[in-house]
């Protein structure tokens, strides 16, 4: 059977688990990559720098997943990407959002991601947009300083109601493959919203060694991005982000992951458990 599901961003770290999933249930699908892998058997090439390359991977496609990294072009990749999917006769896209996504937020990703999801609407498509809070996969990011017992952030003590990628991956799974989720925004948070101090905790019974959080002023977390070479704009989008943690705009439990698939979202305490050894 043709495939009539694509999925962009399939060699990171949601669009990977997705893929993995989609594959579990014996679902066809085709990934549209830059550089064909053998690792994605499903792939076709295509770029979203290069408009005159997507409408090969759209063909004969009724549902898309859309991601992309976040970076400067963002916005305009994926509003090209819409466009062709429009003409391409592509029924659904299943967006890949953010926590709080807004026009006029202070924050450059909720910006772009509402100026997305704004297109989507626009284009008469039906969709599904996923507004995942912080990933807590995104500690993993910080393993390094965690193996050597600490890690930071300039997020004081603001709770955040983080949620796992994989129950992300799961509810887009669910809106690419089952009826009854179009035109559905799900707000994707955990069971809880924690500080990083209590994240600390909880990686530190879980790796029975002491792990310290602590708090740094925003130039100083700036400053460690640009010295592993971090991309500009995406710094100070981070800068951004967190400021918008600080504030406490995103403590609030919201119950998308139980709606979209019934089933509860994953706790901090589950994803410790589960990466433990990368924290090693």
């Amino acid at each position: 059977m043709a495939p009539k599901i694509l999925i962009t961003g399939a060699s990171g770290n949601i669009g990977s688990t997705l893929v993995k999933i989609l594959r579990e249930q014996g679902i066809p699908f085709r990934a549209m990559v830059r550089s064909l892998s053998e690792d994605i058997p499903e792939a076709i090439q295509g770029d979203f720098n290069d408009p005159a390359s997507i409408p090969n991977a759209l063909q004969g496609i009724e549902k898309a997943f859309l991601l992309t990294n976040s970076s400067e072009q963002s916005e305009k990749q994926q509003i090209t990407f819409v466009q062709q999917a429009k003409k391409a006769g592509v029924k659904h896209i299943v967006k890949l959002s953010q926590w709080a996504a807004d026009k006029n937020s202070p924050v450059r990703f909720l910006r772009y991601h509402a100026a997305v999801e704004d297109k989507i609407k626009e284009s008469g498509m039906t969709y599904t947009f996923l507004r995942p809070n912080l990933f807590m996969q995104g500690l993993l990011g910080f393993k390094e300083p965690i193996k050597q017992g600490k890690f930071f952030a300039a997020v004081g003590n603001a709770r955040i109601s983080a949620v796992d990628i994989r129950d992300i991956a799961d509810v887009a799974a669910v809106a690419l493959t089952q009826p009854g989720h179009e035109n559905k925004t799900y707000n994707l948070t955990g069971p809880e919203a924690i500080t990083h101090y209590q994240m600390a905790e909880e990686l530190s019974k879980a790796l029975d060694k002491q792990i310290i959080f602590i708090d740094v002023p925003p130039a100083a977390m700036r400053d460690a991005l640009s010295q592993v070479h971090f991309p500009e704009w995406q710094a100070d989008g981070l800068i951004e982000d967190y400021a918008h943690y600080a504030r406490e705009e995103a403590a609030s439990i919201e119950s998308g992951v139980k709606d979209a698939t019934g089933k509860p979202p994953r706790s901090f305490k589950d994803f410790v458990k589960d990466y433990a050894p990368a924290f090693a």
